[in-house]
């Protein structure tokens, strides 16, 4: 399949470009920042190679690293739903992360100072790649980039300070996402994807995205509603049951684990954990 990275070039520069082997084809025009979400309302498979690198001589960056908006849905799978005791709404529970949270494949998650209930949710990552308001669920598929793995690294002490999610959920260096976009049209099968987690190797969350009460259409409905969706924004599109803080006994994230998000064909997301400094 097709794998698009955002990275940061031996110059310091950014820029994003497709994957062959351990080779990065270089899409982004020289000589200063190039962003994959200023390219993605275009056909990115025509773009003209505009440099070459190893894989090892750049940095992966997060697969969209300053996307306009995260959106997050919460509570999409009825698994998740039951784990939490809470009871199933009419509508989808949605919330925000922000751009400064984002962390590439292979970087570390943070765990705060303040948390002892660091906690992971693994997670299909929707890319928007035309931009639309009030978009019709059966126009939803034309306005899809792609797709990554994502880890919705999720602080629950601070998650529960109140009714609202977003304290818990956009701390610094614990939203993982990557390690590249694989475009719509070359997965077949979304629906049979298996959103699967796993820490230190032990599988914790294992669902198909079939599982989700609110399908993708219907969230990309639902979200241009109230918001204008613009190329590069980024949809999280809910996790399933089996996250760390319901498991018994509990299983929070500590320095020296590591955290894997597959998406079936799409690939697989790993990020070791540490404590912040």
């Amino acid at each position: 399949m097709t794998q698009y990275i955002s990275f940061q070039r031996p110059d310091d520069t950014s820029s994003f470009g497709r994957l062959d082997g351990e080779t990065v084809l270089d899409l982004g025009a020289p000589g200063g920042d190039a962003w994959l979400k200023d390219a993605l309302a275009c056909d990115l498979s025509v773009l003209v190679v505009t440099g070459e690198f190893a894989r090892a001589a750049v940095r992966l960056l997060p697969v969209v690293p300053n996307p306009g908006k995260i959106l997050c849905v919460g509570l999409n799978y009825a698994t998740h739903v039951a784990e939490t005791g809470r009871e199933q709404k009419e509508h989808p529970a949605i919330f925000t992360r922000w751009a400064d949270s984002l962390i590439a494949d292979g970087d570390a998650m943070v765990r705060p100072l303040e948390s002892e209930r660091f906690d992971y949710e693994g997670e299909l990552a929707v890319i928007i790649g035309k931009g639309g308001r009030r978009i019709a669920p059966e126009d939803a598929w034309n306005h899809v980039a792609g797709y990554a793995p994502f880890n919705d690294g999720s602080i629950r002490d601070w998650q529960r300070h109140n009714i609202q999610f977003t304290p818990g959920k956009t701390w610094p260096g614990t939203g993982a996402f990557g390690p590249h976009m694989v475009p719509a049209g070359e997965v077949e099968d979304l629906a049979a994807q298996r959103v699967q987690t796993r820490v230190n190797g032990e599988l914790v969350q294992d669902q198909p995205v079939s599982d989700m009460i609110w399908d993708i259409p219907t969230v990309i409905a639902y979200c241009s509603t109230f918001t204008e969706l613009h190329p590069g924004d980024v949809i999280a599109s809910g996790t399933p049951g089996g996250v760390g803080d319901k498991r018994k006994p509990p299983l929070y994230l500590k320095a020296g684990d590591t955290v894997e998000v597959s998406i079936g064909v799409i690939g697989t997301l790993s990020n070791p954990v540490i404590d912040e400094a």
